[in-house]
C-alpha cells in the first residue's frame, strides 16, 4: 500500500510532504476505473496529499450541486502524458540532496509508486530560474553559429 504524507507545517496554511532520505510517501499504482465510474485524487491545505477517491457517475439531471455533462462521442484533444519543468534552480536543488533523498525524489516524480510523470519539459539556454544570463551563442552577429555550445550549466544540469 501507499505510503502516507509526512506533513511539516510552514506557518498558516503552508504545509509539504517531507520527502528525505530515509522516508517519501507513495501511491499506488494508477489503474484505470471501470466504465461508468471515476478516480479522484484531491491534495488539500489541511494535509491531503493526492487522497484516491472513487464514484460513479449518475445518470440523472436532478443531482443537487455540480452538474458536469460529457459527450464522449466528441474528442478535442489527446493528452501525451503529465510532467513538470526541471530548470537550472530546480536541478541545483536536486544535485544538493544526497544520493539516497536525490533517489526518493525522483522515484517519487517518475515510478509507479510515485505521480508517474512521464514528460519533462527543459528551458533552452538560461531562464528565470537561471543563476545567471547565458545564451548558445553569445558572440554578437554570429549568423553562422561558429561560437555555438552548450553552457557548463546545460552540461552539468540537463544533460
Amino acid at each position: 500500500g501507499a505510503r502516507p504524507c509526512s506533513p511539516k507545517y510552514f506557518g498558516r496554511d503552508a504545509m509539504v510532504c517531507v520527502c528525505n532520505a530515509t522516508y517519501c510517501d507513495t501511491l499506488d499504482p494508477v489503474v484505470l476505473p471501470a466504465p461508468g465510474t471515476y478516480v479522484k485524487y484531491e491534495s488539500s491545505k489541511a494535509g491531503k496529499r493526492l487522497e484516491r477517491s472513487e464514484g460513479s457517475f449518475q445518470h440523472s439531471l436532478r443531482a443537487p450541486g455540480l452538474l458536469l455533462t460529457l459527450n464522449v462521442s466528441t474528442l478535442y484533444q489527446h493528452v501525451k502524458g503529465f510532467g513538470g519543468s526541471l530548470s537550472d534552480a530546480a536541478a541545483i536543488n536536486v544535485l544538493a540532496l544526497s544520493q539516497p533523498a536525490q533517489d526518493n525524489l525522483l522515484r517519487s516524480y517518475f515510478s509507479e509508486s510515485g505521480i508517474e510523470y512521464n514528460l519533462v519539459r527543459l528551458p533552452m539556454a538560461c531562464s528565470d530560474f537561471s543563476v545567471r544570463p547565458y545564451s548558445y551563442d553569445d558572440v554578437p552577429h554570429d549568423y553562422e553559429l561558429k561560437h555555438f555550445r552548450l553552457a557548463e550549466e546545460d552540461v552539468e544540469l540537463k544533460v
